[in-house]
């Protein structure tokens, strides 16, 4: 038995260096996808709709995948949110940059469902100890 107790009574601790620079460099990479996406998806409508969830699916699944944590697929699914909810707001001289049709709402609520789901789904922390340790 480990002497450390339950995972969840553990003190938090900050990440490191490495960690915390790829989790921003995730944030960014999703901001990048979702400014993209919004500039694809109206262009060529069924097609680029479809590229632009799967580029976002993409990019959540394969940030938690590489950091072994939810917490890359978080970060990019918070880069993409930010940029998108950011490009919905309209300016004072009227530009915005999504207009009022059926393909800008199923990429706003389509890319919101698709993080939340990649990012849910991506692998969680497992307990060191090889005697706690599901699938063993």
């Amino acid at each position: 038995m480990s002497d450390r107790g339950p995972m969840l009574a553990q003190p938090m601790r900050p990440p490191s260096a490495g960690r915390a620079a790829a989790l921003l460099g995730f944030l960014v990479l999703g901001a990048v996808t979702g400014t993209a996406g919004a500039l694809v998806q109206p262009g060529w409508f069924p097609g680029g709709l479809i590229l632009a969830l799967a580029g976002e699916a993409g990019l959540v699944l394969g940030a938690a995948r590489l950091i072994h944590s939810r917490s890359g697929g978080v970060a990019a699914a918070a880069g993409w949110m930010l940029s998108v909810v950011l490009l919905t707001a309209s300016r004072p001289e009227g530009d915005f940059l999504f207009a009022a049709g059926s393909g800008s709402y199923l990429f706003l609520l389509g890319g919101i469902l698709v993080a939340v789901i990649c990012a849910t789904v991506g692998p969680g922390r497992q307990p060191d100890d090889d005697h706690v340790r599901l699938g063993k």
